[in-house]
C-alpha cells in the first residue's frame, strides 16, 4: 500500500492494515467489532479529548477552574457532584449537612447549573457528568440551560454515567429500587435519542466494583454482566439498538 504515513515518533506505517496482512482476519477501523478503533481513522482524523474530573464545592467556584482548564488547553469539560447531589437531596436537605460541597459541586437547581456554565459554550464543549441515580435530571438541566443559551440539544455533546448497578453491587449511591431505575436507564435512552442524538446516554463503570474488593477477572464480569443487562432492558422496552446507539 502506498502514501505511508509516519508517525510523531518518526515511525513509517500504512494508513490500513488489512485482514490479508494479519495473522488473523480482523475489520478494519470504524468497522464492527471495533477491535481496531471505533473511527475510520482514529486519533489522525479526530483528536482525544483531554479532560480532567473536577468540582469544588460551590457552582461559581467550580466555574472558575473549568474556565481555567479550557484557558489551559483541555477541550472537554468532565463535572464532578457532591453526595448530595448525587443521591438526589438538596443542599439544604438536613441529610445533606456536613456533604455539601465536599468531594464535588453541589448543584440543587436549574439556576446552579446556569453558573455552573456561565460563560461556558455548550455548543463547543463536550461535558462528562458522573451522576448515576439522578442523571437524567441533572442532564436535563444542562440542556435547559443550553437551549436558554441558544444552544439546540442535537448540539450538546457529553455523556452521562447514568450506571446504576454498579450502585447496586459496589458504591451504594441509588435513590430508586432497581426496577424503577433501569425504567430510569431506558427512558433516557429513549429520550436522548429524540432530543440529544449525539449524546452518549451511558458509561458502564467497573471501577468501582474493583474499588469494593472484586478481583480483577470479576471486575471485567461485572461489568460485561451490567452492560448486557442495559443493553437487554433496552430491547425490552422496545428500543432498537441501531437507533439509540447507532454506529
Amino acid at each position: 500500500m502506498s502514501d505511508r504515513i509516519v508517525t510523531d515518533s518518526g515511525l513509517a506505517i500504512e494508513p490500513v492494515y488489512r485482514a490479508s496482512e494479519m495473522a488473523a482476519p480482523l475489520a478494519d477501523p470504524g468497522e464492527f467489532p471495533y477491535t481496531r478503533g471505533v473511527y475510520p481513522t482514529m486519533y489522525r482524523g479526530r483528536r482525544w479529548t483531554m479532560r480532567q474530573y473536577a468540582g469544588f464545592s460551590s457552582a461559581e467556584e467550580s466555574n472558575r477552574r473549568y474556565r481555567l482548564l479550557l484557558a489551559r488547553g483541555t477541550t472537554g469539560l468532565s463535572v464532578a457532584f457532591d453526595l448530595p447531589t448525587q443521591l438526589g437531596l438538596d443542599s439544604d436537605d438536613e441529610r445533606a449537612l456536613g456533604e455539601v460541597g465536599r468531594v464535588g459541586v453541589a448543584i440543587s437547581t436549574v439556576a446552579d447549573m446556569r453558573r455552573l456554565f456561565d460563560g461556558i459554550d455548550q455548543a463547543t464543549v463536550t461535558t462528562s457528568m458522573t451522576i448515576n441515580a439522578p442523571a437524567a435530571l441533572l442532564l436535563l438541566m444542562y440542556q435547559i440551560v443550553g437551549e436558554e443559551r441558544g444552544v439546540a440539544g442535537a448540539a450538546l455533546g457529553g455523556t452521562i454515567q447514568n450506571d446504576i448497578l454498579k450502585e447496586y453491587a459496589a458504591r451504594g449511591t441509588y435513590i430508586f429500587p432497581p426496577r424503577p431505575s433501569m425504567r430510569l436507564v431506558t427512558d433516557t435512552f429513549a429520550y436522548c435519542r429524540d432530543e440529544l442524538p449525539i449524546w452518549n446516554t451511558i458509561s458502564v463503570s467497573g471501577y468501582h466494583i474493583r474499588e469494593a474488593g472484586s478481583s480483577a477477572a470479576q471486575e471485567v464480569a461485572f461489568t460485561l454482566a451490567n452492560g448486557l443487562a442495559y443493553l437487554e432492558a433496552a430491547r425490552a422496552a422496545g428500543l432498537s439498538i441501531d437507533k439509540w446507539r447507532p454506529g
